[in-house]
């Protein structure tokens, strides 16, 4: 049994899209021989190569269409964009450093409509950062000719999203249908090509197509269209995001004329199941999670009495057949924290399957991806960091859980420094005041350096409705605690929850704008709130005190449903408004402009005073309880010199400086009592050390010294 693994057109440039990779490094595990491809990738290599490019100026040249002012000026100059596509596209692949002094040269790129929202370069890079000057504009010169391609070519066409239109609640398969019958477009035919020639080289029995937004949805099929006319035996799967969310109601029969399987879930036993049905080792019936055509009718097929496998079995995700060095490292913005999902190559890992959480109201809470917790060791986690260095060469790591457990973070950034592991690394989290300034510092040192979390509606009260377990005051101040341990933040904001009002929008807006003038947070984006049929507001909008209007069923997709918000705001008029604002903030651009000037209409003023966020931080602080927590010393070679009868001078190693500090006697006879024999990390719980004298140790002048250079409570 042969199995080709494939990510469909088009989802991201700068790094693999996480999926292929686990699953083959799972069916490593079973012995099953796989290959995976990132068609995403390899495709808009070869759009944007200039063989191809030649070809689609051609065909803009030869079709009688009315195009814009703005793809006029690109066909116009199609021969320079034609000579600069391949050393634009090494540069960004970093293999062609040296055109960067050419890049930032006026007059050397043609512009069209994306450079009118040209920022300026030298005070967002500074005078000596030509490279990324040079990356941030041959990112526009790329998202130029997507638009020219979009517009002249083919109208489905982007860089991180394709026929999205078709994919995004198509309670039908109508158009879907439509789109897949009609004539294969120039885009297609390239994908073809590309398919045919993967299957004619592995030869393989089984395709499995991971489909993670509705971006990929057609591509995919269109790849399972491909594979079915011309190599009739070979048998496709789906899976990924986008069937877990939207296909679990599945009843149209018409997807299976382009796959035979649609997994649900976690796809490891679900993809082992099928192959053993394939090879004839089990029945239908007794398949996981499956979708499959039988007797003309959609079956679903959940037999199987094996449970799933636990995450701690399914195997070190592998970037094994990827060529890695190809990515494009692509910048949208200035903006350190927003750049790292487009700009470098990252390792993706997971600490933990699914939500600790698992409660906000507005989330997929119901479904396995989210409700199936189950955390793995530091140890095993690093295992598996420690093979993907091995692999790629690359030392970056993307965490990419639902959330990050604090618990779980801690353990981790102690064994990476235990195995002096010389790393960079991100994780989405969500803002637990468990994220103490000490905890920040200790993952700050094993070379954390951002988080991405959930402010959302920046309301208490919404906050609370939603049930998200967080404060706008307690996200201001592990914000704050993030930064000031060097780790950048990015903030997922919602607006339009249910019963939201204008007046909460507004204030909402201002919470933001302090933190962002305060530099706690570094980065964001706006999202209109949606309901969705799995999260607790879908299933019962009563208690949010609002009414499902739509869409009907149709057989297809389920996921996205229509509402009347009757106590709130028309919510889509401050969409533009709260995105501008935004744009700007994170640029240090217009935070002391009144809100007002971002919106086209008029808004009330906020309620919330000007200072509201920098009093409260100035106001409160973290209370110190040491007997909940874990004290951990990551000094190195801890001595003390006798100066006097009752002082000492304790000498050790932090980081790579020496520390000296002077002590009482007694102070150094209780920090020592707190060391193991070698003076190194010791969890102080673990020992369960108790008395008077801590109390008064915790106070001391050594503790808060100590505190600032390598001992932390955690």
């Amino acid at each position: 049994m042969k199995v080709l693994l494939l990510t469909p057109p088009t989802t991201q440039l700068n790094t693999p899209y996480p999926a292929t990779q686990y699953i083959k490094g799972f069916l490593r595990t079973q012995s099953i021989e796989s290959f995976q491809a990132d068609l995403s990738l390899e495709m808009v290599l070869e759009i944007f190569s200039q063989k191809v490019l030649t070809e689609i100026f051609e065909i803009v040249d030869n079709q009688d269409i009315e195009i814009s002012e703005n793809a006029f000026s690109i066909l116009e100059n199609k021969n320079e964009y034609i000579g600069l596509i391949d050393p634009i596209i090494k540069f960004l692949q970093g293999k062609n450093n040296a055109i960067a002094y050419s890049l930032v040269q006026e007059g050397f790129l043609p512009k069209a409509s994306r450079f009118e929202q040209l920022i300026d370069l030298d005070e967002a890079f500074g005078y000596l950062g030509n490279t990324d000057k040079a990356k941030y504009l041959a990112t526009l010169f790329l998202q130029d000719l997507a638009d020219f391609i979009r517009e002249a070519v083919d109208e489905h066409f982007g860089l991180s999203k394709y026929a999205e239109r078709l994919g995004r609640s198509a309670t039908h398969f109508d158009d879907l249908e439509h789109s897949l019958k009609s004539d294969y477009t120039f885009i297609d035919s390239l994908l073809e090509k590309r398919v045919k020639g993967l299957c004619q080289t592995h030869k393989p029995d089984l395709v499995l197509i991971t489909i993670p937004f509705p971006g990929n949805l057609y591509s995919a099929l269109r790849i399972g269209d491909i594979i079915k006319k011309n190599f009739s035996t070979v048998k496709i799967s789906v899976g990924g995001g986008y069937p877990n969310t939207e296909l679990r109601s599945l009843t149209d029969p018409r997807i299976f004329s382009y796959v035979d399987f649609i997994t649900l879930d976690d796809g490891e036993r679900p993809v082992l199941n099928l192959i053993e049905f394939l090879i004839g080792k089990r029945s239908i019936d007794q398949l996981k999670r499956t979708f499959l055509l039988k007797d003309s009718s959609v079956f679903y097929a959940n037999g199987g009495k094996e449970p799933d496998f636990p995450f701690s079995k399914t195997g070190t995700p592998t970037y094994d057949d990827l060529n890695i060095d190809q990515y494009l490292s692509v910048l949208e913005i200035a903006n350190p924290m927003h750049r790292l999902w487009s700009d470098g190559r990252w390792n993706k890992l997971t600490m933990a399957h699914g939500c600790y959480w698992k409660k906000c109201s507005f989330c997929d809470v119901s479904l396995d991806y989210i409700s199936n917790y189950q955390p793995i060791t530091a140890n095993l986690i690093c295992n598996r960091m420690e093979q993907q260095i091995q692999e790629t060469g690359q030392t970056g790591f993307h965490f990419v859980d639902e959330a990050a457990p604090p618990a779980l973070m801690r353990d981790v950034a102690l064994e990476i420094l235990n195995r002096n592991l010389k790393i960079s690394w991100w994780a989405n989290i969500r803002f637990e005041e468990a994220f103490s300034s000490d905890l920040c510092q200790l993952l700050s040192l094993s070379g954390c350096v951002a988080v991405s979390g959930g402010l959302e509606v920046a309301s208490n009260r919404l906050l609370e409705l939603m049930e998200k377990g967080v404060s706008v005051e307690q996200v201001a101040r592990v914000c704050q605690n993030f930064t000031d341990s060097g780790i950048l933040v990015h903030a997922y904001l919602m607006y339009g929850f249910p019963t939201q009002t204008v007046q909460e929008t507004i204030d909402s807006l201002e919470y933001v704008r302090q933190m962002f003038q305060l530099g706690i947070i570094q980065s964001g984006f706006w999202h209109q709130f949606a309901m969705t049929y799995h999260s607790p507001v879908g299933k019962n909008p009563g208690k949010y005190r609002v009414k499902i209007v739509g869409p009907k069923e149709g057989g297809f997709a389920q996921n996205d449903l229509y509402h009347d918000d009757p106590l709130g705001a028309d919510h889509e008029l401050f969409g533009k408004g709260l995105s501008k604002s935004l744009f700007n903030y994170m640029q240090g651009i217009g935070l002391d402009f009144d809100l007002q000037e971002w919106f086209e209409f008029k808004v009330p003023k906020s309620k919330i005073s000007s200072n509201y966020i920098e009093n409260y931080l100035n106001e409160t602080f973290e209370e110190l309880n040491w007997k909940s927590k874990k004290i951990y010393f990551l000094g190195k070679n801890i001595e003390a010199i006798k100066v006097s009868l009752n002082q000492v001078q304790i000498n050790y190693r932090f980081k790579s400086q020496t520390v000296e500090m002077m002590a009482s006697k007694k102070d150094w006879e209780n920090l020592f009592i707190l060391l193991d024999s070698k003076g190194q990390n010791l969890g102080l719980m673990d020992k369960k050390i108790d008395g008077p004298w801590l109390d008064q140790f915790f106070v001391s002048s050594l503790f808060e010294y100590l505190r600032a250079n390598g001992l932390f409570l955690v």
